[in-house]
């Protein structure tokens, strides 16, 4: 596929090289010369140095043989002009725009063809603090990802000693258990290299385990690992920027929130835009500051400005003060890898959370879901199968018959999307719940329609995978 993407900023170059990997042809436009070049010897693309929104530029990389045009600089209004201009004048067939704006994000007027002709809207802002939400809701976890409607969830934790099933074969899981809980570890990582589990793969304390499970299962699988963490009540926001802002309405409902704003004019606002959350006008590094509001009695401090050394700093900080735990965000993926697992509990890449929802639009064949796993490490994808035993090489077959991929296995199956069924969730009330998960052991078979969670440990079969899951020219 011919791409162009506009900006080599952080989101850029992460997308970029998620792509780049894939054989396809990148071009990537910036004004910033010495950051073009800093990627070019990096990655395998073409470069053109110039303004984003100029039709001469777009020309220069072109655009005018592009398949696909990912217009994610840091201004809306170059991204919007861009996705116009590559639409009116090249005729490019898809157009990606990443929006920060409210004004624009929530207008489909605005974004339609006959206007800014976008035809997919990037809002990172928003997927990390819905991210971040999800790891409130499993305080214990590393990473919290959900697929087909939120029926499959998979988790990240580490496991400690203690916990049942570490120091033991992943096949006593299955004991442990109760008969209607089934679950799937998915993948292991131990001092940074991957692990593909197989039933006599013993859990080592410290492990980075992926627990998949349906939802009302998941927090039952977790227990295997570790033990369960009292719920999150009390939360500390470094940064009231965008981010802080719309993690800190999203959660002052269900916790006690403070928010930390250097800024003092920015303090105000946030203090405004919010409903009972704390508005702090203080530096997030100030010791002092941080032991009045009782840093020691908060279950959740987070470093969400826009700066990664005032992150990881405010974040160390608040952990030795006696903070139960802390996230940071950090856009730089060399310090995300160095800092968590000592210090941090959770380093986040902004990049790299973000740009799933974008290789889902990106992605060939019906994939309904991408999630970028480790910091872009590797991937999990929800893939739809389609066709018959004639037309399909998934179809019709059990799991066991299917052709073996070196680094991508199939987790879970997801059937019958379109129905609801009553969960129970720990002895709670019932609530409805769609489609019907299967933990891929051997001998399920795969269906059409059927959304089919496939992880990939090297982010280099997505190819092969996408080309399993294809179906043959006469099935249409």
């Amino acid at each position: 596929m011919r791409i162009v993407i506009l900006g080599a900023g952080q989101v850029g170059a992460s997308v970029a090289e998620s792509l780049a990997s894939e054989n396809n042809d990148i071009t990537m436009v910036d004004s910033d010369q010495d950051r073009l070049a800093y990627l070019q010897d990096r990655l395998d693309i073409q470069t053109v140095h110039g303004n984003a929104a100029h039709p001469s530029v777009l020309a220069s990389a072109g655009v005018d043989d592009a398949d696909l045009l990912i217009a994610v600089t840091q201004s809306d209004q170059t991204n919007l002009v861009a996705c116009k201009v590559a639409h009116s004048v090249f005729n490019v067939p898809s157009r990606i725009a990443r929006l920060r704006a409210a004004d624009f994000v929530d207008s489909e007027k605005l974004l339609a063809p006959e206007n800014f002709a976008v035809d997919y809207a990037l809002v990172p802002e928003k997927v990390i603090t819905e991210y971040i939400a999800r790891l409130v809701d499993f305080p214990e976890a590393l990473q919290v990802l959900s697929f087909a409607g939120g029926s499959v969830v998979l988790v990240g934790v580490r496991a400690y000693a203690g916990g049942l099933l570490v120091g033991s074969p992943i096949k006593e899981m299955r004991g442990h258990l109760p008969p209607e809980i089934d679950g799937r570890i998915a993948a292991i990582y131990r001092r940074d290299g991957a692990i593909t589990p197989t039933g006599e793969t013993v859990v080592e304390d410290g492990d980075e385990v992926f627990l998949l499970a349906a939802e009302e299962h998941i927090r039952a699988v977790m227990r295997e690992l570790r033990r369960s963490v009292e719920p999150v009540q009390r939360v500390m926001i470094a940064g009231g920027g965008n981010i802080g802002l719309r993690v800190a309405e999203a959660l002052q409902a269900r916790c006690q929130v403070k928010v930390i704003e250097v800024d003092r004019r920015r303090a105000e606002h946030v203090a405004g835009a919010l409903k009972s959350a704390l508005v702090l006008s203080g530096d997030a590094t100030d010791e002092e500051l941080l032991q009045q509001e009782a840093i020691d009695a908060m279950d959740l401090f987070l470093a969400l400005t826009n700066d990664d050394e005032d992150n990881i700093m405010a974040a160390s900080l608040a952990k030795r003060m006696g903070c139960a735990r802390v996230l940071a965000l950090i856009n730089r993926r060399a310090y995300a890898e160095l800092v968590q697992g000592g210090p941090i509990d959770i380093a986040i890449s902004p990049a790299q959370v973000s740009i799933g929802s974008l290789l889902t639009y990106v992605r060939h064949g019906d994939v309904a879901q991408v999630h970028s796993l480790r910091r872009g490490a590797a991937e999990a994808l929800e893939v739809v199968a389609h066709g018959d035993r004639k037309t399909s090489k998934v179809v019709g077959r059990r799991v066991d018959e299917l052709p073996q991929i070196h680094g991508a296995f199939i987790a879970a199956i997801v059937r019958d999307l379109d129905r609801h069924r009553d969960v129970g969730y720990l002895g709670l009330a019932k609530k409805k719940q769609k489609g019907r998960v299967l933990i891929a052991h051997k001998d399920v078979v795969v269906e059409t329609d059927d959304h089919v969670i496939v992880f990939c440990l090297d982010k280099k079969v997505v190819k092969q995978v996408e080309k399993l899951f294809s179906v043959g020219f006469h099935f249409f």
